[in-house]
């Protein structure tokens, strides 16, 4: 049976990229079978491969948390691949090494300083029990990382330009040839001028700092569908944070609660609530207002009606999520008021009633009597 991804890399399932990132390192250390000999560490590290590669992409992790592994298919299939496109294990192999990658020196490496896409955020929202019902369109607020409008988010002066850093001529890394009894390795590092980002900005925008992104609050309004549930996760596209260099945006997750109604409880699509009667309606029979999500409803109350049945209001609970036309039940139980005391003219009318029944009412009198009748 398959593992379950947030397990084999030992994190918990709101873990954020760097936790991600630093757990799928610490494992591809220890189980590469360049460096792990024993039986078992290929298989361990392919899954460690596949379960880093779909978690770290935000939409295939987000398909493998609605829908398992089947929502990701077979979409970076675990197993030993170009270390080029495997998303930092390059890094984890040079760490793993001292920084030396094998080639000869003057070997092109991938620039590190192109668009880079913008983090996913995540929002909690509360909602009441009727908006989770019935959705409809929520203002909500959020701060996140926007593009300088100044300097459209180069994060230099307007007038000005970042120039190409001359340590490491616009690659973003600085490389040292060194030779060992094994042959000649080149240590491949970050820039220390220009941090990896191949560009020095000289005169930096006065207004963002040279970052070339700026913190905002921002008011969004967003569509909450019919039939949300405590969990319910939305994901509004393209409202996380800025990228960087030209990059895309992340998305915004919103996570929806649900507070608790004091009438209402929900059961899935179904809505439950509780009634109460008289003895009297639950012999006799009758039809009773009741409340229900969409307003006061009738109920009919069949005779000799026992406590605790559940009676049934049919598609006046919960629309299914993603088809609202449908929608679930409003269960009502049915609880049996039974007095503790009667006045004369009412315990006489009762006695004759025990008398035509046949019911010898002995000791706790008439309110043994009708309790006798719904079974107390």
């Amino acid at each position: 049976m398959a593992r379950d991804f947030y397990e084999i890399l030992g994190v918990s399932r709101d873990a954020d990229k760097e936790d991600l990132k630093q757990a799928y390192r610490r494992l591809a250390r220890k189980y590469h079978p360049d460096v792990n000999k024993e039986e078992g560490a290929e298989e361990r590290f392919k899954e460690i491969n596949r379960a880093y590669e779909v978690l770290s992409e935000p939409d295939t992790r987000a398909q493998y948390d609605r829908f398992g592994e089947a929502g990701v298919g077979s979409a970076g299939a675990g197993g030993f691949q170009d270390f080029g496109d495997m998303g930092g294990f390059a890094d984890i192999f040079e760490s793993f090494f001292s920084g030396f990658s094998g080639g000869a020196p003057g070997t092109q490496t991938r620039r590190r300083g192109g668009p880079v896409r913008g983090d996913d955020l995540r929002l909690d929202l509360k909602l009441d029990f009727r908006e989770a019902v019935f959705g409809g369109e929520k203002e909500i607020r959020i701060s996140h990382l926007e593009t300088c409008t100044t300097c459209n988010g180069s994060g230099a002066k307007p007038g000005t330009r970042p120039r190409t850093c001359s340590t490491c001529t616009g690659s973003g890394q600085v490389r040292r040839a060194t030779r060992t009894p094994f042959g000649s390795f080149t240590q491949v590092s970050v820039c220390p001028t220009c941090n990896g980002t191949g560009q020095v900005i000289e005169d930096k925008c006065e207004v963002c700092g040279g970052n070339g992104q700026r913190q905002e609050t921002k008011k969004l309004k967003i569509s909450i569908p019919a039939g949300v549930d405590n969990g319910t996760r939305l994901r509004v596209s393209g409202e996380g944070d800025a990228g960087q260099r030209s990059g895309p945006p992340g998305d915004l997750y919103v996570y929806l609660f649900i507070n608790d109604d004091p009438e209402f409880r929900r059961d899935g699509i179904n809505v439950l609530s509780d009634v109460k009667i008289s003895y009297l309606q639950a012999i006799l029979g009758s039809r009773i207002e009741v409340n229900t999500v969409d307003g006061a409803e009738e109920l009919a109350i069949p005779a000799g009606t026992q406590p605790n049945t559940v009676l049934t209001l049919e598609s006046k609970g919960v629309p299914k999520l993603g088809n609202p036309v449908s929608r679930g039940n409003h269960l009502i139980t049915v609880s049996v008021d039974i007095p503790t005391k009667v006045g004369t003219e009412e315990r006489e009318l009762l006695e004759k009633l025990a008398k035509i029944r046949g019911d010898r009412i002995g000791k706790g009198g008439v309110e043994g009597f009708i309790g006798k009748i719904f079974g107390g």
